[in-house]
């Protein structure tokens, strides 16, 4: 966006007797698109325009049209325009990036390389310290507030404890920086989104959060299930456990063109080593940690499986969809589903609020620090 200002492709534009302040003509966008090889093809800038339609980062100025059309039509970047879904995540995020610029544009900066266990970490600081400097700062009037933001970065997956065992705290236990705001990225990575294994290579990527020394003994996406059990819920990542079993409650419910496996090739017994109820969950001191996950759905569907209740868990992931881009994993606890809290919950209920909802998913999760 600033750099299609910086080239006068964002400007007022004139059209039937009306001004529309700051838009572009789209073809001229998927020439640029092209010319600065931001994409190889016109196919791919209209694709990659449209990923952006549906991430609510631009629109038609008149919002007539729902697709990018590469034609002489006006669109405009819904930050220009104000409209802009400022949400509790997008706040977040924001306030995550403009902490982290402020960090490494300054001499002595607290963020440092640091080696713990042996193993070297990259943009690292001590809880104490941040919580220091974002007094010294102003970004926050006291200690509480300052522990109380970094909670809230962590829980969004942009700073992490540097071996994902603790939740933020004032002390001197060591984080880091997950993402990193300053890498150079390429409007293709959003076409690449859905596939985990480009995603896996890109650890810094803003569509996909990765540990980038995972502990042997860590779980991974579906460690707990069989590599044949695996490839059924890939292959159907729509369909549910349930589904598979014959059950016709079941939610994310599959094309009917969809063959489904022998129901003996996917075992539906619970992910959970033992039963957990909502008071353990929720009282104080209680070895978890909330999550939030924005699951924007692809055409197939999120990509994981809810089962039990009050509280349910996540029984299976998909390990190339969406859900596990998004940083979801078996056995965390679904807390919230777009603003409603359902721990009381059982799937059935959420399974309905998911499929009535719209496609990009919010979901907080709590997950059991190791």
């Amino acid at each position: 966006r600033l750099r299609l200002h910086d080239g006068k492709l964002i400007k007022d534009r004139r059209y039937h007797l009306r001004t529309y302040p700051n838009c572009f003509v789209a073809k001229e966008l998927t020439d640029w698109l092209i010319d600065h090889k931001e994409a190889p093809d016109r196919e791919t800038g209209i694709r990659l325009m449209q990923k952006l339609m549906d991430h609510y980062i631009i629109h038609h100025v008149c919002d007539e049209h729902s697709d990018y059309k590469d034609a002489k039509l006006l669109y405009r970047f819904r930050k220009d325009d104000g409209t802009f879904p400022l949400s509790k995540d997008v706040k977040v995020f924001m306030r995550g990036q403009s902490i982290y610029e402020k960090l490494v544009s300054v001499e002595e900066s607290i963020l440092k390389v640091r080696e713990e266990n042996s193993v070297k970490y990259q943009r690292t600081f001590l809880g104490s310290e941040m919580i220091d400097w974002l007094i010294q700062e102003g970004e926050v009037e006291n200690r509480q507030e300052a522990v109380e933001l970094g909670r809230a970065l962590l829980e969004h997956g942009i700073i992490q404890h540097v071996s994902n065992r603790h939740h933020f705290f004032d002390s001197d236990i060591l984080y880091h920086f997950w993402i990193n705001f300053r890498r150079r990225r390429r409007l293709t990575e959003l076409l690449n989104e859905n596939s985990s294994r480009a995603l896996s290579e890109s650890p810094d990527s803003p569509f996909c959060l990765r540990k980038l020394n995972p502990d042997p003994g860590n779980t991974s996406f579906l460690s707990v299930q069989t590599n044949k059990e695996i490839k059924v819920v890939s292959a159907v990542r729509r369909s549910s456990i349930t589904s598979l079993s014959g059950n016709s409650n079941a939610y994310f419910s599959a094309p009917p063109t969809l063959v489904f496996p022998p129901v003996a090739e996917c075992n539906p017994k619970s992910v959970l080593k033992r039963p957990v109820t909502n008071e353990e969950l929720l009282s104080p001191g209680a070895p978890y940690v909330k999550k939030t996950l924005t699951i924007v759905g692809d055409a197939v569907g999120w990509g994981f499986v809810v089962r039990g209740g009050r509280p349910c868990h996540i029984q299976a992931v998909d390990p190339g969809g969406p859900a596990a881009a998004a940083g979801m994993k078996v056995c965390q606890f679904v807390f919230s589903v777009n603003g409603v809290y359902v721990l009381h919950l059982d799937y059935q209920t959420i399974s309905s609020l998911i499929m009535t909802g719209p496609r990009t998913l919010v979901m907080e999760v709590m997950e059991a620090i190791e």
